[in-house]
């Protein structure tokens, strides 16, 4: 055997755990330093304890915790893009079947639906609303995601 290349091995080496536990052992580091031992590890305390020296737990919890605010506010965007309480105007008919629908009290989409839910006829009725405004209100209305009622369906566009 080649002599010096070999480190020194210290019979009396020192383990300290991070929970204060401190035992002798064989090694070729006299002080040996350590995070976990069997006196604090929850495999053998049969505690619920989470060992966590990198932060590893801390950055999945963060993750978890955006991923949920991201489908919170998601589901927050769906239920007002069709909510039933937006204005006739966002559908966008023009000038004259909006201001019809408005002068007839049909403001939000709830009414227009509510009116299509009578049938066709109840929207026809409006001064100033025609066939070619309601084919419009029920195709815009499509596009936004709201589903029309069997009486509306007498038309279809």
């Amino acid at each position: 055997m080649k002599k010096n290349i070999h480190p020194n091995f210290f019979t009396d080496a020192q383990v300290i755990c991070a929970c204060g536990n401190t035992w002798t052992t064989g090694s070729t580091r006299k002080v040996i330093r350590t995070d976990v031992c069997s006196k604090c590890h929850p495999f053998f305390t049969g505690e619920q304890r989470i060992v966590d020296t990198e932060g590893q737990v801390d950055r999945f919890y963060k993750k978890l915790q955006a991923r949920q605010q991201y489908v919170a506010e998601a589901e927050a965007r769906q239920a007002a893009r069709t909510s039933l309480e937006r204005p006739i105007i966002e559908l966008e008919l023009g000038t004259r079947p909006t201001e019809a629908l408005t002068a007839a009290g049909v403001t939000t989409f709830g009414h227009a639906l509510e009116r299509l839910a009578e049938g066709e006829a109840s929207l026809l009725a409006i001064d100033g609303f025609g066939r070619k405004a309601l084919s419009d209100l029920k195709k815009r209305l499509r596009q936004f995601g709201y589903e029309l009622p069997e009486a509306a369906q007498e038309i279809n566009v």
